[in-house]
């Protein structure tokens, strides 16, 4: 499981690097040619758009898995080890059933975007590479959500007789 999180981390963070670097770059240009060449290129500032579109949407699995995504946590503070980690594994799967969700009607918001064919103004590119961040992103956070779930459960009942005991796991 770990190897499997592992790697999707791996093409994730490749993903976000190369986002990185064509948004920083595009940006960049963007500017000098405003400012000392005076005259903008609008595919410049659409190709970082859509870079910084897609940095977003994989920077919320990043922020999911490493659990640094805003959370408010005062009254599961408060709750015993068992209680917590159940609370734990229903926002798991409350997350896990919303980004399955997403991931599934994005297929046919992604199947429109193909049929009709419609390209961006700037780039000339077809929409749908735009919008192939939507099942990307979320079928990412659909898997490291689901192996993260699989890993939860398995250390919760792994656990489960010391937690009874009163010991903390």
């Amino acid at each position: 499981m770990k190897k499997i999180l592992g790697f999707l981390q791996k093409i994730e963070n490749f993903i976000m690097a190369a986002s990185f670097i064509v948004m920083t770059l595009s940006a960049f240009g963007q500017v000098i040619n405003r400012n000392v060449i005076g005259m903008g290129i609008a595919w410049f500032e659409e190709l970082s758009r859509y870079s910084m579109v897609y940095m977003g949407l994989l920077g919320t699995e990043v922020g999911l898995r490493d659990g640094t995504q805003i959370a408010i946590t005062a009254l599961v503070d408060k709750f015993p080890l068992v209680p917590k980690r159940l609370a734990a594994v229903f926002a798991k799967i409350v997350t896990l059933v919303f980004s399955s969700i997403v991931f599934y009607c994005s297929f046919e918001l992604l199947e429109k975007q193909i049929t009709f064919g419609q390209h961006s103004p700037g780039l000339q590119i077809p929409m749908y590479l735009p919008y192939i961040a939507l099942p990307l992103s979320f079928g990412l956070i659909t898997a490291v959500q689901t192996v993260a779930l699989v890993v939860m459960l398995a250390e919760l009942f792994a656990n489960a007789p010391e937690a009874a005991k009163g010991g903390q796991a």
